[in-house]
């Protein structure tokens, strides 16, 4: 578990269906995510998936962000170790509309980065947004992440080809 002062990070488990189900499926907030569930059973595949050993090559592993106060799952990140050699990974992170605005995006995505790179000694950290995503196009860039590539309608998300911009962050970049 990764912990800050306000949230904390623990890998995904089956009793979250309902609370990441509540959140994920609202498709108006989450109109810029792959993976928008119309049905309970989805979410419990979604978890399903997870691996059951963190930091393995080319999988996604998925955290709950919990708030310490109430203890209760307000978001959920995901990690994609890509390669077989273990030194590059991309993030995403999906949070609850109720706690957009508060700082937990940013916390969780930062005490993520400062793990990845100094515990887990990774290199370079990527994130892939949609232009039109420009709340996460901030947080992205107030956390050090360059813009390194903008791919033209690259990705097929709910019925209709979407560009797709590529953030990137190194170890030797990164500023707590």
């Amino acid at each position: 578990m990764i912990a800050s002062n306000n949230i904390k990070l623990r890998p995904i488990e089956a009793k979250d269906n309902a609370k990441v189900f509540s959140y994920r499926r609202d498709a108006v907030t989450n109109k810029y995510q792959g993976f928008v569930p119309k049905a309970l059973h989805e979410v419990d595949a979604f978890i399903a998936k997870n691996p059951t050993e963190f930091n393995q090559p080319e999988s996604w592993f998925q955290l709950v962000i919990i708030e310490k106060e109430s203890n209760e799952i307000i978001g959920d990140l995901g990690i994609h170790f890509i390669g077989d050699d273990g030194f590059q990974c991309e993030l995403g992170c999906t949070l609850s509309k109720q706690h957009h605005g508060k700082g937990y995006a940013t916390e969780a995505m930062k005490i993520t980065i400062d793990y990845l790179f100094s515990s887990l000694n990774k290199h370079r950290i990527t994130a892939s947004v949609d232009p039109k995503n420009s709340a996460s196009i901030r947080l992205l860039e107030r956390l050090g992440f360059r813009k390194e590539a903008h791919f033209k309608e690259s990705l097929f998300i709910n019925g209709e080809w979407v560009d797709d911009l590529i953030y990137a962050l190194l170890k030797r970049e990164w500023k707590q």
